[in-house]
């Protein structure tokens, strides 16, 4: 089978999506598939930085089994680090020209995602969309679309008004021209279902890697002696440091989970964002500044060795749609304390593998200690390792195969028709 990928970002960005397409394009290439990922280019600038995101960006692509195409992305970025495709990839039309795909796997509903169904209308073939992320929680993204203490009544009516009716009708609009829908979740199932989605949805979570099931021992021990600061327990988090991740939350949690058990644990807050400063200071402002350290991003390959290091996984997001670090951090053995939400509800086992909890920072702090207790740990911990075996990609991969396959067949057993070809099965089925 040949799969086309289309996605608005991708290695070297850092986040849950880039992540899922390159797990999902190298099981696919194992299983003996030719994948190719349509991606954007990054480092467009001359300066320095873009240099070396340019030959990190290339040295990747050279050494994936899977094929990448990079299409040009506009100079200016998001806060994120995420970058805008150009309107009119043109370096994708010209590929599909040339060659023929059995289906397209889109990865996002804007930018690439009307070109990926302009494409499957095209050339007679089986679009599938991911339904990765909820739009509707990422519209502060968007400048003008930011509200403050200052903003008006009427614009936050405004916004309100497209986070709850615009989005879903659009998400609708498009779910509803592809074949197949991917949800990483059964409660993201629900969600799509909730806006009027008629098109089949599958649930398929991103899977993991074998790495992530295979520990480091003196990795992870050095880890945690740099990290631990000398305390008894060494706890984690992993995610980009944005407002959507409701990291606020969290460092209000961890200060009264000190005022419960003590100050006797250290917590380490992988990844990047724009909120990184203002985070630190209301980290000082809790009096929690020595007990938590910000250790910026850390390649995917070496995220396990942290998490390894770790006791206890700390999660408060409430935006996302699976929560791929929930599964990474099962797989090394963490139980997992965590905010009820679309996502975590689907990987969590309350009171097995963790606990899930409302947005109440007693409440989660709490729980929290109750993992910790000698009587639940040892128990929790090796629940932990027996889920995370649900999230093998090479599991996964073997399902999502059966389902380009059927989604193919559904298209029609000749999935590649001329124009004449098409006229003379028309014709036949008028006979």
């Amino acid at each position: 089978m040949k799969i086309a990928m289309l996605t608005n970002n991708y290695r070297p960005f850092v986040g849950g999506v880039p992540i899922s397409v390159e797990r999902q394009a190298q099981e696919m290439v194992k299983l003996g598939h030719e994948v190719t990922v349509f991606a954007p280019a990054y480092g467009s600038g001359g300066d320095e930085a873009d240099r070396r995101i340019q030959e990190e960006m290339r040295k990747g692509d050279e050494s994936s089994p899977e094929r990448v195409i990079r299409y040009p992305s506009r100079k200016k970025r998001m806060e994120n680090g995420m970058v805008y495709p150009d309107f009119y990839p043109a370096e994708i039309f010209q590929v599909f020209e040339r060659e023929k795909f059995d289906c397209i796997h889109v990865h996002h509903p804007m930018f690439v995602g009307p070109w990926a169904l302009r494409l499957g209308r095209k050339y007679r073939i089986p679009v599938i969309y991911t339904y990765h992320t909820r739009y509707e929680d990422y519209i502060h993204y968007i400048p003008c679309l930011r509200t403050s203490e200052e903003s008006t009544a009427v614009k936050r009516k405004v916004i309100e008004w497209i986070q709850k009716s615009v989005i879903p009708s659009y998400m609708k609009w498009f779910c509803n021209r592809c074949d197949l829908v991917f949800a990483p979740s059964a409660g993201m199932r629900q969600v799509i279902r909730g806006y009027g989605v008629t098109t089949p949805v599958a649930v398929l979570p991103t899977g993991l890697d074998e790495s992530s099931y295979r520990n480091n021992p003196l990795r992870s021990q050095k880890i945690r002696q740099e990290y631990a600061k000398g305390k008894r327990y060494l706890f984690s988090t992993v995610s980009r440091l944005e407002k959507e991740k409701n990291y606020g939350f969290l460092l209000r949690g961890i200060a009264e989970l000190k005022r419960q058990i003590g100050n006797d644990f250290h917590v380490m807050i992988i990844g990047e964002g724009s909120r990184k400063s203002e985070l630190k200071v209301r980290a000082a402002i809790l009096g929690i500044q020595d007990m938590v350290t910000f250790v910026g991003n850390v390649p995917n390959d070496e995220v396990k060795d942290y998490l390894n290091a770790s006791d206890l996984f700390l999660f408060a997001s409430r935006s996302e749609t699976q929560g791929i670090v929930l599964a990474e951090a099962l797989a090394a053995g963490n139980p997992v304390i965590a905010v009820h939400a679309v996502g975590s509800d689907d990987i969590i086992e309350n009171g097995v593998n963790g606990y899930l909890t409302e947005e109440k920072e007693e409440v989660w702090a709490a729980k929290a200690a109750e993992i910790l207790r000698e009587e639940n740990y040892a128990e929790m911990r090796e629940a932990a390792g027996i889920s995370a075996e649900n999230y093998r990609a090479s599991r996964l991969a073997i399902y999502e195969e059966m389902l380009y396959n059927q989604c193919g067949h559904r298209k029609g057993d000749r999935i590649y028709e001329t124009e004449e070809d098409h006229r003379e099965h028309s014709a036949v089925a008028l006979r």
